[in-house]
């Protein structure tokens, strides 16, 4: 009797999140602003020269009347110096911030898009990586629709790009699920992440709330963290729609695509305790559902009911990805949920407990 109410509680609480996300995200974006704010664009970098290549001529021909582009080299061991040297001499709105040394009290990412940030000439500061690339020469002109009081940080989504094979399907599939969630609880008042890919907020706010001061030394953070500390229901707004987006490159390897998952959630046990409490509900039901409803169905009493939970928790899942990802301006083959699904309950499992119990996490491996 035990197992059957704990079967039937673990899909109630799945089914409930995913008619929460797909009710946040029919409202979509807030109202739009029609003032175009000065923008700097912020990008850091470590031995990227050739995603730079390609990236900066497409921040340079956004279509926006003011901006500036800043790329911190952060100590890099490749051509990025050389290249950014001359290409800040032929690029007005083009500026280098150069990082030759790190303090040993604070991550290097965090120095080094803190020293952006100082350089910065607007207060709204819209941050994206050296792997990524806008999707619209409208990305800023877009984001910039959010930058009105008293808003101080706006949410955009990464996607990545598409490419063959199961584990693409897999990054594809778990990055959506990220930003609906993040994007979805924002629209339901409750913000608590975002992703430094794409993501905005004013200079003022940074150095109000000090920085990164209360997390210097964790690895990674610069993003999720100070939006979990900072962002309200107030002063947050989100961006969506195929002109907001910008794409990333995904991992070719399933060791570093679990390497970068493993630090990515290795940094949720500094969110609030709020978030902590919800987000591990969330995961924890999503894993029992395959390892203990899953078994159930063929054992239990009710387990016709139970099966008839369980369909509509799919139901509901396939629904919020395909209308999610369509909503967040891509789409997903929405087909290939189920598999996922299975494989998303392994995954949160090993790599969430890792996470939890690991103290020290390296950048690379």
């Amino acid at each position: 009797m035990a197992v059957t109410i704990l079967d039937f509680a673990v899909l109630s609480i799945q089914i409930l999140y995913f008619i929460c996300l797909w009710l946040a995200l029919r409202k979509g974006d807030l109202p739009s602003s029609r003032v175009q704010l000065p923008v700097s664009v912020i990008v850091c970098a470590h031995d990227e020269e050739e995603n730079l290549r390609e990236l900066i001529p497409l921040l340079l021909t956004q279509d926006y009347p003011q901006f500036e582009v800043i790329v911190v080299e952060d100590r890099c061991n490749d051509g990025t110096y050389d290249y950014l040297l001359q290409a800040t001499k032929d690029y007005e709105r083009l500026r280098m911030v150069r990082v030759t040394h790190k303090p040993e009290h604070i991550t290097g990412k965090k120095f080094a898009l803190t020293l952006g940030l100082k350089a910065a000439r607007h207060d709204w500061v819209l941050l994206t990586d050296a792997d990524c690339r806008p999707a619209s020469s409208r990305w800023i002109a877009h984001m910039n629709e959010s930058f009105k009081e008293p808003t101080e940080i706006v949410l955009g989504f990464s996607p990545y790009d598409k490419n063959p094979g199961l584990l693409n399907a897999f990054i594809r599939f778990e990055s959506f699920l990220t930003g609906i969630q993040f994007i979805g609880m924002a629209l339901l008042g409750r913000p608590y992440m975002g992703v430094g890919r794409n993501l905005a907020y004013r200079k003022e706010l940074f150095f109000k709330a000090k920085g990164f001061n209360s997390h210097l030394g964790v690895t990674g953070g610069d993003d999720d963290l100070f939006v979990n500390e900072h962002a309200t229901p107030e002063n947050t707004a989100v961006r969506i729609g195929p002109a907001s987006l910008v794409m990333s490159k995904p991992k070719v390897t399933w060791r570093d695509f679990l390497h970068q998952k493993f630090r990515h959630l290795s940094v949720g046990r500094w969110y609030k305790f709020s978030d902590k409490v919800l987000l591990g509900v969330f995961s924890f039901s999503w894993i029992l559902t395959w390892l203990v409803v899953l078994p159930g169905l063929f054992f239990l009493p009710l387990a016709k009911v139970l099966l008839a939970f369980f369909v509509i928790r799919m139901a509901l899942l396939m629904t919020v990805i395909h209308f999610g990802s369509k909503k967040l301006g891509d789409s997903f083959e929405v087909w290939k949920t189920p598999l996922l699904d299975f494989m998303y309950a392994f995954y949160y499992l090993v790599t969430g407990a890792k996470a939890l119990f690991v103290k020290k996490v390296k950048w690379k491996i």
